[in-house]
């Protein structure tokens, strides 16, 4: 299920899901479906990890990660900032002062993403 947060032009391409795993894998079913198995790994480890602590924490933060994947793939502005920092990360020596900043802006894309679903 979806909020009633609708896509504008040049904004996200989708209405943000609620933080369930069902809504988000539809979500990212949409904005990135290659994710799909890496998406229901994680989820198969989360609860196992869940069962095994009896804690829900493993679970919670399943949710939010993935609330956090979705929200920068469904904005196509953060999704390309994410992606140019991510290829200036592996193409770069770690010791490079450009290996730091695009890890820098990819650590400022995810913020932007959380505090995005802190507003909702």
């Amino acid at each position: 299920m979806m909020t009633a947060q609708h896509a504008q032009p040049g904004g996200p391409g989708i209405t943000r899901p609620e933080r369930t795993p069902a809504a988000l894998r539809c979500a990212l079913a949409q904005v990135a479906p290659h994710r799909l198995a890496e998406m229901e790994r994680d989820k198969d480890e989360a609860i196992a990890l869940a069962a095994a602590t009896d804690r829900l924490g493993p679970i919670v933060q399943f949710l939010e990660t993935w609330a956090v994947a979705v929200e920068i793939a469904r904005n196509p502005a953060l999704a390309a900032r994410l992606r140019a920092a991510e290829h200036a990360a592996r193409t770069t020596d770690r010791n490079a002062p450009v290996w730091r900043a695009a890890m820098d802006e990819i650590h400022a894309v995810h913020a932007v993403a959380r505090q995005s679903l802190v507003r909702e």
